[in-house]
């Protein structure tokens, strides 16, 4: 069977946008786990029932989450269920890998110099040296929510088609950032004793509600995601 120049074109266009969305997925990943052992306040407060609540507290990982949600939701709609959970899988080899590199740096004494700002053993080890549970909560709360991720996006379209982009993006996220959201603390700080329950369960629900305001934020976004996906690879190569 002979394929057209045509075809061939379509199909390299769609194999580099897939390398170019991985790449990116997989940065992102691996990034937000690597910065998760910092938490920071969000300078937001409000009266709700007569109470003052604010500022909140959650960790510096979720800085990359926005790239992983709208990522996710893109290889969804256009690669599929079988390629994000295979994607999903080598993500999280890889975020294991990066620790046991990362856990091997550590071992090996540092050249400290008189004046020079390099980080000695005992920085370097402050930053990036996280508990064993940790690494342990990170890769269990990302496979598991990825694939929640994956299940209920496909749940939903099988049941609208190609109505309501927002609605199997979005919902898809804000269920399984429910489950990320608490595996992920509770494995990597509760069960070690870093972090009382009384404070998992504050910093807990920060962290989803604001990724629900992240996922809800970057539906514009989706929208122009999918109609410059569709664009680039033609309206014959998304249909096939």
């Amino acid at each position: 069977m002979m394929v057209s120049s045509k075809d061939g074109s379509l199909n390299e266009r769609r194999q580099w946008l897939f390398i170019v969305l991985a790449g990116m997925f997989i940065t992102s990943a691996v990034t937000a786990e690597l910065i998760s052992n910092k938490l920071i306040d969000i300078p937001l407060s409000f009266t709700f029932l007569g109470s003052d609540v604010g500022p909140f507290t959650t960790i510096v990982g979720v800085l990359p989450w926005p790239v992983v949600f709208l990522l996710t939701d893109l290889m969804n709609e256009f690669y599929g269920q079988k390629a994000v959970r295979r994607l999903s899988w080598i993500t999280s080899g890889l975020i294991l890998y990066c620790f046991l590199i990362v856990s091997m740096a550590m071992t090996i004494p540092a050249k400290e110099i008189p004046g020079s700002t390099l980080a000695t053993d005992a920085e370097f080890t402050k930053v990036f040296g996280q508990a064993q549970m940790v690494i342990v909560g990170s890769i269990a709360a990302f496979l598991l929510s990825q694939l929640i991720d994956v299940f209920v996006f496909h749940w939903v379209k099988e049941r609208t088609g190609n109505r309501f982009i927002w609605l199997r993006s979005t919902g898809s996220t804000l269920i399984s950032q429910l489950i990320d959201s608490y595996v992920v603390l509770y494995i990597g700080f509760v069960l070690p004793g870093n972090l009382s329950f009384s404070d998992f369960m504050t910093i807990a629900p920060t962290n989803y509600v604001l990724k629900i305001f992240i996922a809800i934020g970057l539906t514009p976004l989706i929208y122009l995601g999918h109609y410059l996906v569709r664009r680039y690879l033609s309206k014959d190569q998304v249909a096939e």
